[in-house]
């Protein structure tokens, strides 16, 4: 891997990338043959860590604790201003981001291809195809490869063509603290991390301004947790929101809706089948003040996925919360 330019100077950013982007890297993801997971195996053992999860998640419904994430991340270690180059306009962090995306790609493709990560269906990718600015992306979290599945939906549409990012917004730790190959991809593939230094996440804050004014997207998670396998939609924090008013930009809100395939994971669960649901994009308003746009922006966004659940699904959207707790929350 390249450390520095010292030494290189007979040699082009161009030769570099074409150099990085022939090279072949060998990613590997253990799948059992597919005959061997089929629906009828009931004896795959349910992966403890998962049930544990499952039963979390349980509790924080009825808890109205939606924006609590049941799964155990890693130790938050403070970025310090300067640390993160949020717009990659370094000549080092281009050349990891052209590596991290060459590793990326293979990797996507190997889930992809033994069946880790099932994409069933595209619906709507004409509404994305259909802004023509920046936009914030807003999706339903549930799996920690979520947003591989939008990063491939991404490059299907006339966006990625013209040369425009998609940027992911993610938690401090995962940026830091994230070991090995994983956090080589959390670091390098066009990640925004959040920060809770108050300098690094104005040049958050900067970058985020500047990506969308020229073009580009931001993946948000306004739900503020992951649920693992959790299907309904949960209440919208406003961050995302406040940021495409301020920017004078749409919101394209991403339900992605979820069915058991006939196979079954290492962790004793079905796989799941992904439907991606690309709905109309959300603008702010005229005559509005900051504050009212956001807030029906975010309004919104949650009945738009509120509507696609239930169509999907073919029920009704309940929580098991005390109705006085959901009722401050929606």
């Amino acid at each position: 891997m390249i450390e520095n330019n010292k030494g290189n100077d007979d040699m082009s950013h161009r030769k570099i990338f074409d150099f990085l982007g022939n090279q072949k890297f060998n990613v590997k993801i253990d799948v059992k043959k597919e005959d061997e997971n089929k629906k009828e195996d009931k004896h795959i053992e349910k992966a403890p860590d998962r049930l544990e999860v499952l039963k979390l998640i349980e509790q924080y419904e009825r808890e109205g604790l939606f924006d609590v994430d049941p799964e155990k991340d890693p130790p938050t270690i403070v970025l310090t201003p300067g640390q993160v180059d949020y717009l990659r306009k370094k000549y080092l962090s281009k050349v990891k981001t052209k590596l991290a995306y060459s590793v990326g790609k293979q990797f996507l493709d190997a889930m992809l291809k033994n069946n880790k990560l099932i994409i069933k269906k595209i619906n709507g990718i004409e509404n994305w195809d259909a802004v023509n600015s920046g936009a914030i992306i807003t999706c339903n979290h549930f799996n920690p490869f979520d947003c591989f599945t939008v990063e491939k939906i991404f490059r299907e549409t006339k966006h990625y063509k013209e040369k425009k990012y998609l940027y992911k917004v993610i938690r401090e730790g995962n940026y830091t603290n994230f070991p090995g190959f994983y956090g080589f991809l959390m670091r390098n593939c066009y990640t925004m991390p959040l920060s809770s230094n108050r300098h690094v996440m104005k040049e958050f804050l900067d970058a985020q301004k500047e990506a969308l004014q020229h073009g580009d997207f931001i993946l948000m998670y306004p739900e503020q947790s992951l649920w693992w396998n959790y299907r309904k939609p949960k209440p919208l924090k406003d961050g995302a929101f406040k940021l495409a008013v301020k920017t004078k930009v749409p919101v394209v809100p991403i339900f992605i809706t979820m069915e058991d395939s006939n196979i079954i994971g290492d962790d004793g669960f079905y796989v799941q089948e992904y439907t991606v649901n690309i709905l109309p994009a959300i603008y702010p308003s005229g005559g509005l003040t900051d504050r009212e746009n956001a807030i029906n922006m975010k309004n919104a966004n949650y009945d738009a996925w509120k509507d696609m659940y239930e169509s999907f699904y073919k029920e009704p959207l309940k929580y098991t919360t005390d109705p006085e707790i959901l009722k401050e929350l929606l």
